[in-house]
């Protein structure tokens, strides 16, 4: 093919983030944003060489608006015959698949099967995949799955140890999420550190408004944070993480919840948002922080202690570490939580080193520790899109 140009379409339950990538070069010659979408003053941000652009839409215009209005948008830019196919990321892709797969009818009735795991996110992602086949119906439609990475997982890493049968017959078990992005940063140490791949002992921590560590050894994911949903493992910014499965009950029992009422408590008001009483956003907490509010400064006390255990504990399935990636917004812009953590894992033989922590944010990378330090610590922003681009690129090729 003349062209590697992929459109890469990432749609939330209101919002459509979207970008046209060369796979090849990893040159972005479009991104963007639709938000709001379905509600109130809906529109799309999007920036095309260097300049940022707002498309008003109106209320209540939904994705297949959205996606019509970027067809639009992407043939006045002259994009759309360079484009050779369109990637969507889709949160669970449960069993069916361990790898990126060109979506077929049977491909699409998996996708569906697997909603109940993620109500969430798969609806939303089928949103986006329809409204793509209708609007660019000659492209091949590929996704890629947040899960397929942790297919690798033995069944003593992925298995709960509740009654068999609820794995045999419905799929309980745990799946892992953000995987393109472990993926990618565990990839990209490996060769920045001059590692071969086998061997090799990397932890890698995607840390945003959602946050997972992954233990990949040897190039494969063999341990995650996150289970059966996004919901367990790390504090972040709305949601819990781990909490005892108990607290369930006692909520239903003693407090009159409902089972939604747990679920909105659990994934939109706990995490960040909930111990601070002030925001799930890490920036604004820091400065408050930084300013004495106290329930601020034990929000990120709890989270870089619980991040430090569970970075701490991927030394056994690892067999050892011989490095730590940060990434994710906060991962790739927060030195006051990177040295934090690194602090509290000094034991390890982490030996942060100030200067480098501080030059490392803001679309910076490199090594944050001391030359004397074994393991490393290094910041690597992720590019979740360009893994996606590749992806869709390849399987696109070999039809």
């Amino acid at each position: 093919m003349s062209s590697s140009h992929v459109l890469v379409l990432n749609c939330g339950s209101s919002s459509l983030k979207f970008a046209i990538i060369d796979s090849s070069s990893a040159k972005e010659h479009l991104s963007g944003l639709a938000e709001r979408l379905g509600e109130a003053s809906p529109q799309i941000k999007y920036k095309v060489n260097g300049q940022k652009h707002i498309i008003s839409l109106s209320n209540g215009d939904a994705h297949e608006v959205a996606i019509n209005k970027l067809v639009d948008l992407v043939k006045s830019l002259k994009l759309d015959q360079q484009l050779v196919a369109v990637g969507h990321r889709v949160v669970h892709g449960g069993e069916h698949f361990t790898k990126s797969a060109l979506i077929t009818d049977t491909v699409l009735e998996a996708i569906k099967q697997t909603a109940n795991l993620a109500p969430l996110h798969n609806p939303a992602n089928l949103l986006g995949i329809e409204a793509a086949s209708a609007a660019f119906s000659k492209l091949p439609q590929i996704a890629v799955f947040d899960t397929a990475f942790h297919q690798t997982m033995e069944p003593t890493a992925f298995l709960y140890a509740l009654p068999y049968a609820l794995y045999e017959k419905h799929g309980i078990r745990r799946y892992g999420f953000h995987g393109t992005s472990h993926y990618f940063v565990s990839a990209q140490a490996i060769k920045q550190l001059g590692l071969n791949e086998k061997p090799s002992r990397i932890v890698t921590a995607h840390l945003g408004n959602g946050c997972s560590v992954c233990a990949v050894k040897d190039g494969k994911s063999v341990d995650t944070s996150m289970g059966l949903t996004p919901l367990e493992g790390l504090v972040m910014g709305t949601r819990s993480g781990d909490i005892d499965p108990g607290l369930f009950a006692y909520l239903v029992n003693q407090l009159n919840y409902t089972a939604k009422q747990i679920d909105t408590l659990l994934n939109k008001e706990s995490g960040l948002l909930g111990l601070s009483e002030l925001s799930n956003d890490c920036r604004t907490i820091e400065e408050s922080a930084a300013q004495g509010h106290e329930k601020a400064q034990l929000a990120l006390d709890i989270f870089c202690f619980r991040l430090a255990k569970q970075i701490a504990s991927f030394a056994v399935p690892l067999g050892g570490i011989d490095a730590l990636v940060f990434t994710g917004g906060i991962g790739e812009n927060s030195d006051v939580i990177r040295a934090s953590v690194l602090k509290q894992l000094s034991f390890l033989g982490f030996k942060l080193n100030n200067e480098q922590n501080l030059a490392a944010r803001f679309g910076s990378e490199g090594v944050i520790t001391d030359d004397m330090s074994v393991p490393t610590a290094l910041v690597i922003p992720t590019n979740e899109e360009l893994v996606i681009a590749q992806d869709a690129a390849m399987l696109a090729g070999e039809q």
